[in-house]
């Protein structure tokens, strides 16, 4: 029996216009051949509901799934920059110390270095960073990043509520999305990325022991080849994935979890590595934010101490670098404001440049 209301004939066409345009992506694009199968099959179902009128909405919901799969680098791939020595430098320019780590990281290159040369796989150790605050856990990321001339992104964990989140939830609810390790790899756009697990000891307590379990597949090559999200409802191959994670502590880390990672723990800073990161490091950089140069703000050695403590001791470099940004922007109003142009810093006038109590 013929349906009484079909879809207008304007309408309809406009609809197998759209669609065709959205096949000619999904097929042009560089994915799996049993994705494209699978979309044409959506496409082809899409038209036949087209008939009958009410596809707007199911077409919304194909379009952004296409959207999504042609967004992501199935393929696509960076080459590892295996020179140790550049790699130090780049590292050394990032961060003062962390000498461990650093190690770590060019034993890592040697033995990728000697597999490539005899055309072998090697996997990256899983590394987790624990330290307190500050201590350069989260920036080592991006530097380790541009060493190895990888893409780089992160996934925050603190206050994940949910497995879903890493995992994504099936395209059957409402306004859903992929999770946030298929965000990731879009934001790379690199199947071979550093993905930064950023403090994984946060999670929300009541779904600790599930985001636990999707953790152990991310980091297990036994399974991440074929690390399935629920909304993509497809398998992608992690295992070219160079994770990191952070923590500030491993007592809320799953024992499977920390089996898998090698821990190194990112000791707190001296006084005196304090002040070298913050001469060559914080300043420099704070500096060029401000709009300023070495030439109108001059901190005297003597100095640096007060700075480096004004308040009491702290693991990290976090309040040494707000207590460096507050003497610059004070600089910098003193300069606009027209008391002059140039700033030397010394034990009689740096009070006032100082936080208090």
């Amino acid at each position: 029996m013929q349906n009484p209301n079909p879809a207008p004939q304007d309408a309809f066409l406009e609809l197998f216009k759209e669609v065709d345009e959205l096949e000619k992506r999904a097929l042009n694009a560089k994915i799996p051949d049993e994705l494209k199968d699978k979309i044409k099959q959506m496409l082809i179902r899409l038209k036949r509901m087209a008939r009958f009128g009410g596809y707007s909405e199911e077409y919304e919901k194909i379009a952004h799934y296409v959207d999504w799969v042609i967004s992501l680098p199935w393929f696509a791939q960076t080459e590892d920059n295996l020179d140790l020595n550049r790699a130090k430098q780049i590292l050394d320019k990032h961060h003062y110390g962390m000498e461990e780590v650093k190690q770590k990281i060019l034993e890592y290159l040697a033995v990728l270095k000697l597999n490539k040369d005899k055309n072998k796989q090697s996997r990256a150790p899983i590394m987790l960073l624990v330290g307190l605050v500050g201590t350069g856990k989260t920036t080592f990321g991006p530097a380790l990043a541009e060493a190895l001339g990888r893409q780089y992104a992160r996934i925050p964990f603190g206050g994940m509520s949910s497995p879903l989140d890493l995992r994504g939830q099936s395209r059957l609810h409402p306004d859903t999305e992929p999770g946030s390790v298929v965000k990731a790899l879009r934001d790379a756009q690199s199947k071979n990325p550093i993905i930064l697990l950023d403090e994984i000891d946060r999670v929300e307590e009541k779904a600790r022991g599930a985001i636990m379990g999707v953790l152990v597949e991310l980091l297990d090559p036994g399974q991440n080849y074929h690390f399935l999200d629920h909304y993509l409802d497809y398998p992608f191959d992690l295992s070219k994935v160079l994770f990191i994670g952070t923590c500030n502590n491993t007592r809320g880390i799953a024992t499977a979890v920390l089996d898998r990672m090698e821990v190194i723990q990112m000791p707190s800073y001296s006084d005196e590595e304090k002040v070298n990161i913050g001469k060559y490091y914080i300043l420099p950089r704070i500096l060029e934010e401000a709009g300023l140069s070495e030439e109108n703000v001059i901190i005297e050695d003597s100095v640096w101490q007060n700075i480096v403590r004004p308040l009491g001791y702290d693991s990290g470099i976090r309040t040494l670098e707000r207590t460096i940004r507050g003497v610059v922007n004070k600089v910098a109003k003193l300069i606009v404001e027209g008391h002059g142009s140039k700033f030397i810093l010394s034990e009689e006038n740096i009070k006032p440049f100082l936080p208090s109590y």
